[in-house]
């Protein structure tokens, strides 16, 4: 088995490190870091919901996504006339992510809004946020219990993603940068910590990939995941 230019092997993730409580202001929070990727992750809980869900008594989940200037070797600018294709992209599957896991009838009128900004980007930084923004919403759906807001907690389980992908012909678990940038095939991959899958999203460069290979992947990302959920277990237990 081939080891790659940071030491790990082809089936091998980045470790993973999670700090609760980092934007102490926010109803849940926590920095996300995998490997060199830094994702801060900030949920805020609002009351009412957005106006085509009034009178439902149901909540919503939604997700805003930002890369700082200098989380790039070089300065990205800031979309200060709105959030552009790629961010649009992103924290719509953020948001996505999120909301497939949540009881919006025990949420109640509540909208919680789960803010990502990378502070350091060495690929990966959706699939951070996501894992990340999960833990944050955690953390804000117990305020909301303690606070009295909600009878039970709308978590029904825990979600997480994870990058795959073909680099030199090789199927590797977490990419990082230079791996992203000359993979042939690039895929994320949510999924439920119950083994369901939310979204995947895989994309060929130059030559298609076949169906063993994608299988292969899928394998490489549940494996993946399971490292991811227990890292949110073990941060969430603290």
């Amino acid at each position: 088995m081939s080891v790659r230019g940071d030491g790990r092997r082809p089936d091998e993730a980045r470790p993973v490190r999670i700090e609760l409580d980092a934007a102490p202001y926010a109803e849940g929070s926590c920095l996300i870091a995998t490997g060199n990727t830094r994702v801060l992750c900030a949920a805020t809980v609002t009351e009412g919901v957005p106006g085509w869900r009034e009178g439902s008594g149901a909540g919503w989940v939604t997700a805003e996504y930002a890369m700082l200037p200098r989380s790039t070797h070089t300065r990205t600018g800031r979309e200060r006339g709105g959030p552009k294709g790629r961010t649009q992209e992103i924290q719509r599957l953020i948001g996505r992510s999120l909301r497939s896991v949540v009881d919006f009838d025990a949420l109640g009128p509540h909208t919680i809004t789960v803010d990502c900004d990378v502070l350091q980007a060495d690929g990966g930084t959706r699939t951070a946020a996501i894992t990340g923004a999960c833990v944050a919403l955690e953390r804000a759906l117990g305020w909301m219990l303690r606070e009295g807001l909600v009878e039970r907690t709308p978590l029904r389980e825990r979600v997480a993603a994870v990058s795959v992908g073909l680099v030199d012909g090789t199927p590797m678990l977490d990419l990082a940068y230079d791996e992203d940038a000359r993979a042939q095939v690039d895929m994320n991959v949510v999924g439920t910590e119950g083994g369901g899958l939310v979204e995947v999203q895989g994309t060929a460069e130059g030559h298609p990939f076949r169906r063993e290979e994608l299988d292969e992947l899928l394998d490489l990302a549940t494996g993946g995941l399971r490292t991811l959920f227990a890292a949110q277990r073990e941060a969430l237990r603290r």
